[in-house]
């Protein structure tokens, strides 16, 4: 995570994109009188939606809680794909 003022990231603003975009980096910009921003990559913003979404309700987490224990202790059945 790499956190810039406002003058830095302005800037260097193509780089700190590129970043964001190459590296999966984090940007905090830092403003003087406002609130801070974060900067990331869309990818990333989505997949914390995803999370969001999928443990938003205790039955789902319930449900994902046990699977895992289910892995753990190899309570599960290996299948092979049929390929095309």
């Amino acid at each position: 995570m790499e956190v810039l003022n406002y003058t830095e990231f302005r800037k260097s603003l193509t780089k700190s994109l590129n970043k964001v975009t190459d590296d999966a980096e984090i940007v905090i910009v830092s403003r003087s009188k406002g609130k801070n921003v974060v900067v990331m990559a869309l990818e990333e913003y989505n997949a914390i939606q995803e999370t969001l979404h999928v443990t938003k309700t205790v039955a789902n987490r319930k449900r994902l809680d046990d699977a895992l224990v289910e892995m753990e202790n190899g309570d599960f059945v290996t299948q092979t794909l049929i390929e095309k």
